[in-house]
């Protein structure tokens, strides 16, 4: 059991690149990938005009690609925000702008996964407000993914390259998900488990694996150190994902990881193995 027993999705955020935003539906599918998921593609506003959206749509339709997830707005990914739902003020407004926009996006094309990232600590704002707002947050999010029959994913990122993002565990990230469930009452709350992040921070991934692929609703895979393609670190994730499988996952495995200095066409040798 291993790599040849996955559902891979590929992260067209970080993958990709190279091209434009909307060639790069067409670019994963020749590549041999069915499925794609997106950081929220409009780092500089929760609410694009249609006909932007409509085009990303066409995009996908078009290359004959699922989406499988979609992130809310988060600020820029890739840079300095983690998210803005925890943020007090315009970054937190602008977070509740997205939600239903993102799910109304994430459903147009039958994506049944919205990731939602906490959003960093902030100087001189007391955490338990934070936490407070961030709970408000994540209720009216995971009501709109249960409305077109989603998921909601709460990740934990890595504290060396994310310092004041405070879901840096896969514990800390899994309460934010009980909370979030016993605060709607709808049991869509999921831990998305991204084996990077959680190898950045030196977590024992077996141990993650065997407690946390109950309540775990999507992974994601970079090799590490580098964060490339596997097999450029030194992860075992082959026999990883084994571990999850036969722990109960069966759900998409997202490839999260950075091409290197070489096209990202050429990123995907690593599958043939």
């Amino acid at each position: 059991m291993g790599f040849a027993d996955q559902r891979f999705n590929l992260n067209l955020s970080i993958l990709f690149t190279e091209l434009p935003l909307l060639q790069r539906p067409a670019a994963a599918a020749a590549a041999g990938f069915g499925a794609v998921e997106l950081w929220w593609p409009w780092v500089e506003t929760p609410t694009p005009e249609r006909s932007e959206l409509d085009a990303l749509r066409h995009a996908i339709e078009d290359a004959g690609v699922r989406l499988t997830g979609l992130n809310f707005y988060a600020g820029r990914l890739p840079g300095p925000d983690r998210g803005a739902l925890s943020v007090p003020g315009e970054e937190s407004e602008r977070f509740r702008a997205n939600i239903e926009v993102a799910a109304d996006f994430a459903h147009s094309l039958g994506a049944t996964a919205l990731n939602a990232l906490y959003g960093n600590r902030v100087e001189g704002v007391d955490p338990a407000e934070q936490d407070a707002l961030a709970l408000e947050n994540l209720v009216l999010a995971a009501r709109a993914a249960d409305r077109i029959g989603a998921i909601l994913l709460i990740e934990a990122l890595n504290k060396p390259e994310s310092p004041l993002y405070p879901l840096v565990s896969a514990p800390a990230a899994v309460g934010v998900v009980d909370q979030v469930n016993r605060a709607t009452g709808l049991d869509n709350a999921r831990f998305l488990m991204d084996l990077y992040h959680l190898s950045m921070n030196g977590e024992d991934l077996p141990a993650v694996i065997d407690e946390f692929a109950p309540v775990t609703g999507h992974v994601q895979i970079a090799d590490n150190p580098g964060r490339g393609a596997p097999g450029t670190g030194s992860l075992p994730l082959e026999d990883l994902l084994g571990r999850l499988k036969k722990a109960g996952y069966d759900g998409w495995v997202g490839l999260e990881y950075k091409p290197g200095d070489r096209p990202s066409s050429e990123a995907f040798d690593w599958l043939s193995r």
